[in-house]
């Protein structure tokens, strides 16, 4: 009997961010650089990984599915050569895990080879790769990223920066991206700057990530975010920063704070370990619980629990424990071997939650499965209380920017009450945080509304037009 590998109930009942991008320019270690920042970005995709690399004459180019350990298993990294690079991890939804999607893509053009890496997702890519197919486009991915492309060789400018503005003039949605010709790195940000994207430097050299975390791990210093609407381009005169728009406006994704970011990194100045004690510590003064003991749901809200401990004077403690040695798990079908999957993940600490009042944070709730699980293992372990609180808003809309969730219907949230879900989970007391205390916790200073941060998933109300069938746009 064969088992399918997927992702078990534990990663489906966790918010899944597309993916990250990493680039350099300059550097004679280019391809190693760009390796290493995208192993500090693996928490961002895990499904595939790829690195195209430019001699300034020609491309060197390698991608492979799954880690990027996997990925650049068997000395693959050492084929790779030149002083300009980029690189993409890449995390899809079912039926998009393909080695043809995996990224940066390469495309020629009329002025040479062009290489793509883009975070985030197109809401209109559908209707335009259907107009472009009528006019005789023929698409070799099922990527919405393939749509920049073709716009790109379309265009009437020689100049490849007016190619590229005149292409990101007919794109909408999120999207951070970084193109590599034989000679310029080009990085670029959509209006909404909804996904994260940081410009650092390692001696003259211009390195790009989508978080700053990369740039300790390859001795780069941060100077800047990448401002939406900005393109900014480094060739052989060095670094110049153009606008492709005017029309701009901060929004950006209110999850880099509350879950996809790693702790280390700093996101528009702000600090994510930093935040999410403050998510914690406002979550004290929404929902004040009497308890014995404060634990977090490793890894991501530890740092929330964490900064509710400091606020309530209620110890923290490691009530559950993360095992880190397991991937991806078979799915048995059987339902009662489905449920050890979670198991698997995460173990309760019985010496520290038996006979206690726990309260156990979250950072977030789908689907509700999860929860209903580790609620459940912490009262086997002898909880004789167990609160959850939730150090967002409850996720009430699908998200149509790079997170994959498509429908409502797969949202706990979006069809049953507060009270409905706690019972679902079987906990004695359940709490969201407000979308204003979520707000006033990060503390970004924005005149933007909602202080420049991307709400939908929580309210409902779309930075960017949503078209009829986005929904059914293709995921990277």
């Amino acid at each position: 009997m064969s088992y399918e590998v997927m992702h078990d109930d534990f990663m489906l009942d966790k918010l899944n961010e597309e993916c990250g991008v990493f680039g350099i320019y300059g550097h004679a270690h280019a391809p190693d650089l760009t390796y290493y920042g995208l192993h500090a970005l693996q928490h961002r995709g895990q499904e595939s990984a790829g690195i195209v690399a430019s001699t300034g004459e020609q491309f060197l180019s390698h991608k492979g599915m799954g880690l990027v350990t996997e990925a650049f298993a068997n000395n693959a990294l050492e084929k790779l050569s030149g002083k300009h690079a980029i690189g993409h991890v890449r995390y899809t939804t079912a039926g998009g895990s393909q080695l043809v999607n995996a990224q940066p893509l390469i495309f020629k053009y009329k002025a040479g080879n062009l290489a793509l890496a883009h975070n985030g997702n197109l809401v209109n890519a559908n209707q335009i790769r259907s107009h472009l197919e009528r006019q005789g486009s023929i698409f070799q991915t099922t990527s919405d990223t393939e749509v920049i492309a073709h716009l790109i060789a379309r265009s009437g400018y020689d100049r490849i920066e007016d190619s590229i503005k005149e292409a990101l003039s007919m794109i909408k949605g999120a999207y951070a991206l970084l193109f590599l010709t034989e000679n310029k790195l080009i990085a670029a940000l959509d209006p909404n700057g909804l996904r994260p994207l940081s410009l650092g430097k390692i001696g003259d050299n211009y390195v790009f990530s989508s978080e700053t975390c990369a740039f300790d791990v390859v001795g780069a210093e941060y100077i800047r975010e990448v401002e939406p609407g900005e393109m900014i381009i480094v060739d052989e005169d060095g670094l110049h920063s153009e606008r492709f728009t005017q029309q701009t406006q901060r929004s950006i994704c209110s999850f880099e704070y509350i879950y996809f970011a790693r702790p280390d990194s700093n996101i528009d100045g702000i600090n994510v370990h930093q935040t999410r004690k403050e998510l914690g510590k406002k979550l004290v003064r929404e929902f004040p619980i009497e308890a014995d003991v404060i634990t977090g749901v490793p890894d991501s809200s530890i740092s929330a629990a964490i900064g509710y401990a400091e606020e309530s004077g209620i110890p923290y403690e490691l009530g559950l424990i993360k095992n880190r040695y397991v991937g991806r798990t078979f799915i048995q079908p059987n339902q009662e071997l489905r449920a050890q999957g979670v198991r698997m993940k995460l173990s309760a600490v019985r010496k520290v939650v038996e006979g206690k009042r726990v309260v156990m944070i979250d950072d977030s709730i789908v689907r509700g499965t999860t929860s209903g699980r580790i609620v459940n293992m912490l009262r086997e372990a002898g909880a004789k209380e167990v609160h959850v609180l939730i150090s967002s808003p409850p996720v009430m809309n699908p998200c149509f920017y790079g997170i994959d969730t498509s429908t409502r219907e797969e949202l706990i949230a979006a069809t049953k009450t507060v009270e409905e879900i706690r019972e679902f989970i079987g906990a004695d007391s359940l709490g969201f945080l407000s979308v204003e205390g979520m707000i006033d916790a990060i503390g970004r200073e924005d005149h933007a509304p909602n202080n420049g941060h991307c709400v939908a998933c929580f309210t409902g109300q779309y930075p960017t037009e949503i078209y009829p069938d986005t929904a059914n746009c293709v995921d990277k």
